[in-house]
């Protein structure tokens, strides 16, 4: 759907992302800020990966907003023995005798990447090479993936015997990383009402490929002040322990601060979560809306950090 400006384009994102709320929570019981995120990553054209403990429908959650936003969903369910032709495809011969590509799951808007921990470091880079490259190589042959895509990783916190946790380098091309906790009590309560009884909510589809493509290319236009990129660089280069405009505190309690794709994402997160609330440009509130998710799996504690058990999560709001 066309739009005469920019402004009335954006006047569509805020009201429909209301009705994106409405629609998941239909299904989602709480898990606002989580909803929230998730949808700012699509807007942002960012991957997301989703950290929490079993059976807090994390996959339901990434399935029901695939549903609301009429998009192709898949699921990975990531195990030791999986291997990169179970993702991405593979040639095979068909009765011409001739070589042809079976396409992956990896083939389709949304991918969701269950336990993306549990699987080697080979199967995690095929999966990351799409996520930067919007494109697979089989055989040397080399396949665009379908926009928009996303994808969701989930990662469980608690057993880490037999894992292959992801290298910095590779946590760093996921815009967000988001923690799930538990539901408070009230919502516990309306999640076992809903999900023992035989209700079963359906959830309508609020926007389609094109409509989201549309507004991906909207949050890039949105203009920012220069005092707020300001804001986002020099809260990214107080990270950086022992260098000329580190915070003592980086310096005292981090390894390695965040690098320059979180300020990257700082500025296109601030832009997103504005335009989501209403606003045309986005202001430092914004920013500091976004840092957290941003930085919290760029910064690398050191020793110190560790053994007084200071999380990266109390290091970003000192910062902030």
């Amino acid at each position: 759907m066309p739009f005469a400006s920019d402004k009335e384009a954006a006047d569509a994102l805020a009201q429909s992302y209301q009705k994106l709320r409405q629609e998941i929570g239909k299904v989602i019981i709480g898990q606002e800020d989580v909803v929230e995120l998730v949808l700012t990553a699509v807007f942002s054209q960012g991957h997301c990966l989703l950290v929490g403990v079993p059976g807090l429908a994390k996959t339901l959650l990434i399935q029901t907003i695939a549903d609301s936003l009429d998009l192709s969903f898949n699921r990975v369910q990531f195990t030791p023995d999986l291997m990169p032709s179970d993702i991405v495809g593979s040639e095979t011969l068909n009765q011409q005798r001739e070589f042809h590509f079976v396409p992956g799951p990896i083939f389709a808007n949304i991918v969701l990447a269950d336990e993306i921990n549990r699987t080697p470091p080979k199967t995690q880079a095929a999966l990351l090479e799409s996520m930067q490259e919007y494109a697979v190589t089989v055989a040397g042959k080399r396949y665009p993936l379908e926009r928009p895509f996303f994808v969701l990783a989930t990662q469980n916190p608690i057993e880490q015997e037999g894992t292959y946790p992801l290298p910095e380098a590779q946590l760093d091309r996921f815009m967000f990383n988001i923690e799930l906790d538990y539901p408070s009590y009230e919502a516990e309560l309306q999640i076992v009402k809903n999900t023992t009884s035989d209700r079963k909510p359906t959830v309508s589809k609020v926007l389609h490929a094109s409509e989201i493509q549309a507004f991906q290319q909207l949050v890039r236009r949105v203009p920012v002040a220069d005092n707020v990129v300001e804001y986002a660089v020099s809260l990214v280069h107080k990270t950086r322990p022992n260098t000329d405009r580190a915070a003592a505190r980086a310096t005292q309690l981090l390894e390695w601060g965040a690098g320059p794709r979180a300020s990257q994402h700082l500025i296109v997160g601030a832009k997103c979560h504005a335009l989501l609330h209403g606003k045309y440009s986005p202001d430092i509130e914004d920013v500091k809306a976004v840092a957290l998710p941003i930085l919290r799996h760029r910064l690398v504690r050191n020793f110190k950090a560790e053994a007084e058990g200071i999380t990266v999560a109390q290091i970003v709001k000192e910062l902030l």
